[in-house]
């Protein structure tokens, strides 16, 4: 596991996640840990938008889909 150091937080922000952190009974770094486990877990945008281009990409055709659409009526 790596070490990750970030620098010139200012003190007020330092003092609110310190804050938070005790609120949820954990420490700084156990805070920042889930911090980071949540954001990295979550998808970006970019992301979502080329899934759902993947997903909802269709390889039919108009006519397969009009036909489709045919067989259905005439099958009431």
């Amino acid at each position: 596991m790596s070490a990750l150091t970030i620098r010139d937080v200012p003190d007020d922000q330092i003092q609110t996640l310190k804050i938070r952190a005790a609120q949820v009974g954990k420490s700084l770094q156990a805070y920042f840990l889930d911090l980071i486990a949540r954001e990295t877990s979550k998808p970006t945008l970019a992301e979502m938008v080329e899934r759902l281009n993947r997903e909802t990409t269709a390889s039919i055709s108009t006519d397969e889909v009009l036909a489709a659409i045919d067989a259905a009526r005439t099958g009431r």
